[in-house]
This record gives C-alpha cells, structure tokens and sequence, in this order.
C-alpha cells in the first residue's frame, strides 16, 4: 500500500494523533532515496507501530546555491520506495510550511560540536540550519524514535546534543553507515559521479581501511593515522579538503586516540563533494569492516 502523503504540519499531527500509542519511527531525509536511508526505514518499521518519512531540501544548511539547485528531487520515486519499505506516512512540506513569512528563529549548538570538521570547512551557518530544521521537523512529527546514519557523524551529535539541551522526548538512534560493494558510503550525490569518477571514489573508503590497518597495528598519533589516509587519496589524485581524528563524543581534536576517536574526511571527486569516517575505539575490534556489500534483507 501507498504511504499517505501529507503537506502541512497540522494535517501531519492529525493523522498520526490515533497511532501514538504503538510508537512513531521518524526519518528524515531531503529525499533522492537509496539503500541507506531504505535501511533507516526498515529499522524503524521494526521498531514501531507507525513509520514517517519526511523528503525536504532543506535550502538553509546549502552554503552554495549550486549544490541547492543540482540535488535531486525525485519524489514519486522516492514514495515508490517508502511503500516497500512500509513507511506509513510521507511528510514533503514545502518551503513557505518550514519557513513561513517572517521566520525569524535559528537553533544553534555552538563550540566544536558545530565549529570542527564541516562546521570548519561550510562555516557554522551549515549546522545551525541542520539543527533548526531537525528541531521543526521532530516538533512536527513528536516521534518515539528517529533514525540518523552512521555516515553524517558530526550532525548525528550535533542533533544528540540540540535534543538533550531543549528537552525533546525522541530516542536519536544512529545506524551504521550503508556502503556500496566497494565501500564507498551511498549518497545521493554519488548518482553525480561519472563512471571513471566513480572508480576513483572508491579510494575514499581504502583510505579509511589505511588508516584502520595502521590502528590495528597500534598506531595512535592522528598525524600517522592523517597521513596514511592522504597516501591513499593522493595515489588517487584525490586532494582532501581535511583529514580529521577528533574525540568521537566532544569532536575535540585529538593528537593521541586513548579512548573512541572519529577519523573524519571530505574530498572532492569532480564535481562531488564526498564525507566519510570510521571510529577507532582503543582495546576492541579496531577493523569495522568497510569493503563489503550491505545486505538488503535478512
């Protein structure tokens, strides 16, 4: 059966007001639906009773007006594959619903949650329309749980951080990263890539499996650990625009990993901008398994 679609947020809550006892799974997504974020959804349909997914570019956290325009919007597609995944309901607002005339507020979470990393690179305008549109969107839907992945690791502790200071019941449930066969992480942006750029790509997820080696082998100074991600990506061409190892809690750079470190990257491959990570977590099994197939189902 087809998910119901819904535009505005009061017909969102007068749908969902019957479903509440059973749970509510939320996803949010700017659409362009692939396997990472189907395995999002199927996640929380096994979580709860009632399954919403929201498709919204949202134009705030685009520091270029290009990237905003050249993201796909694929929407009867996208609903094609939420009612495989037994989404029960989309909410694809538009615009002026997020942002109605007047809009004046901005959620901001400040120090180096927002500030290292992306917030370094995009500025910290990035993660302040992250946060305000994750913060409208969990107000909007008031689910039991939402779902976030692996991949996004900074944002993922940018909303932990929003929902813990302003009190919002939700439960932020983070998946591991979804990769391709070759390990590179899925992206709506990857469909951007041509074949030959796609090839070259996969030295992105190589990389971290370098840097992964070199742990395993009890490498702990971030500087080795950067350097043997550079190797990988400059035998590839590719020039990083950082290689990052950072508290995996604080994102507080790290010069030493004695306790779980994020190892962070972004690298342009033609006219796509790639982010990838790995935790390295001292004394466990340092060697996640990056080149491998996901599989779809069970």
């Amino acid at each position: 059966m087809s998910p119901r679609i819904v535009r505005t947020v009061s017909e969102l809550r007068t749908v969902l007001a019957p479903s509440r006892a059973d749970g509510v799974g939320f996803v949010p997504t700017m659409g362009a639906l692939h396997e990472g974020h189907l395995s999002l959804l199927r996640a929380a349909r096994s979580e709860n009773g009632t399954v919403v997914l929201s498709i919204f570019v949202n134009p705030t956290q685009f520091g270029e007006a290009a990237d905003l325009d050249a993201y796909p919007r694929t929407e009867a597609a996208d609903v094609a594959l939420a009612a495989e995944a037994g989404v029960d309901l989309v909410f694809a607002p538009s615009v002026d619903e997020m942002y109605p005339t007047g809009f004046a507020t901005t959620v901001s979470v400040g120090g180096p949650l927002s500030e290292t990393l992306e917030g370094a690179v995009r500025g910290r305008s990035h993660f302040d329309g992250v946060a305000t549109v994750v913060a409208k969107l969990l107000l909007a839907v008031q689910p039991d749980r939402a779902y976030f992945g692996a991949k996004d690791a900074q944002q993922v502790v940018v909303v932990r951080r929003m929902v813990a200071d302003l009190g919002i019941p939700v439960d932020i449930v983070t998946r591991p990263t979804s990769r391709e066969a070759d390990g590179l992480a899925r992206s709506s942006r990857n469909t951007r890539l041509s074949p030959d750029q796609r090839e070259i790509a996969a030295a992105v997820p190589r990389s971290l499996r370098a840097a992964q080696d070199a742990f395993a082998l009890g490498v702990r100074d971030s500087h080795r650990l950067a350097a043997a991600v550079c190797a990988e990506l400059h035998a590839a061409g590719l020039d990083p625009e950082y290689v990052e190892t950072v508290d995996a809690e604080s994102l507080e750079p790290m010069s030493e990993v004695a306790h779980p470190a994020l190892l962070a990257l972004a690298v342009r491959v033609g006219p796509v901008r790639l982010i990838d990570n790995v935790v390295l977590v001292p004394g466990a099994d340092d060697r996640i398994p990056l080149i491998s197939p996901e599989r779809t189902r069970p």
